[in-house]
C-alpha cells in the first residue's frame, strides 16, 4: 500500500504535468510563506489546546471537552472537501480509524465549510469520524493555523476550479486553515503536532499512530 506522501507526491507531479505555470506559482507562494514562518504561531506540544464547540454536518454541537472525556483526540484541520490533498489525507486516516479507536482515541476533522445539506452528502462527511464546521475560522485562529489565501491561489480557485469559497465558507472564503494535525491528551494538553504551510504535504497516519501508542 502506498504511503500518504507517495500519493500526495504523485498528485503534485500530475499537477506539474497538467499546469506547470500554476504549480510553479504555488512553489513561490509556499517558499515565501516558509520564509516568513507562517504557522510559527501554531500551538505547541506541551501547551493547553484551546477548547471548542462546533457543529457537525447535521448541525449538532460537538465540544472538545466532551470528546476528551472518552480519551485522547486527534484534531486535523483541512481546507474543505473540494481539496484533493485533503481527500487523500482523510481517506488515509479513515483506513486507520479502527486502530485509532482501538487506542481509545477519537478523530475529529475541522474545516470552514458550512454544515448544510451538500456537506452532509460529500465523501468526507460520510466517513466514520467526526467532521466539524469552523465557519468563521475562529478555532483555526486559536490554534494558530488560520491563513489568508494569497490572491494568486484565490484567483485559481475562482477562475480555473469554479469554486465559490465565499459561499462554501459562509462569507469567509479568503481564510483557510493551514493543514495541521494535533494529538490532544485527556488532560487537554497537546502531545504531538504536525503543521506545514505547504498544503500539498500532510502528516503520515503511521506517525500519528506511533504518537498515540506512546500515550497508552
Amino acid at each position: 500500500m502506498k504511503t500518504l506522501k507517495e500519493l500526495t507526491d504523485a498528485k503534485i507531479e500530475s499537477g506539474r504535468q497538467a499546469n506547470p505555470k500554476f504549480m510553479s506559482g504555488v512553489d513561490d507562494i509556499i517558499k515565501k510563506a516558509k520564509d516568513f514562518e507562517l504557522g510559527k504561531d501554531a500551538i505547541k506540544v506541551g501547551q493547553k489546546a484551546p477548547s471548542f464547540n462546533l457543529p457537525n454536518a447535521e448541525g449538532k454541537s460537538i465540544s472538545l471537552d466532551a470528546l476528551l472525556e472518552q480519551g485522547p483526540v486527534v484534531v486535523t484541520f483541512y481546507r474543505g472537501s473540494w481539496c484533493p490533498y485533503c481527500n487523500l489525507q482523510l481517506r488515509a486516516l479513515q483506513a486507520k480509524l479502527d486502530e485509532i479507536h482501538a487506542l481509545g482515541a477519537t478523530l475529529v476533522a475541522i474545516s470552514p465549510q458550512v454544515p448544510d445539506g451538500s456537506l452532509s452528502k460529500d465523501e468526507i462527511s460520510n466517513m466514520d469520524f467526526t467532521v466539524l464546521s469552523d465557519q468563521d475560522a475562529k478555532v483555526a485562529q486559536q490554534y494558530g493555523v488560520a491563513w489568508e489565501v494569497p490572491e494568486f491561489l484565490a484567483e485559481h480557485m475562482r477562475v480555473d476550479r469554479k469554486l465559490d469559497l465565499e459561499k462554501i465558507n459562509n462569507g469567509n472564503g479568503n481564510i483557510l486553515p493551514i493543514p495541521a494535525t494535533f494529538i490532544i491528551g485527556q488532560d487537554g494538553v497537546v502531545t504531538w503536532s504536525y503543521v506545514n504551510v505547504d498544503y500539498r504535504t500532510r502528516s503520515e497516519p503511521d506517525e500519528i499512530m506511533e504518537a498515540l501508542k506512546s500515550l497508552s
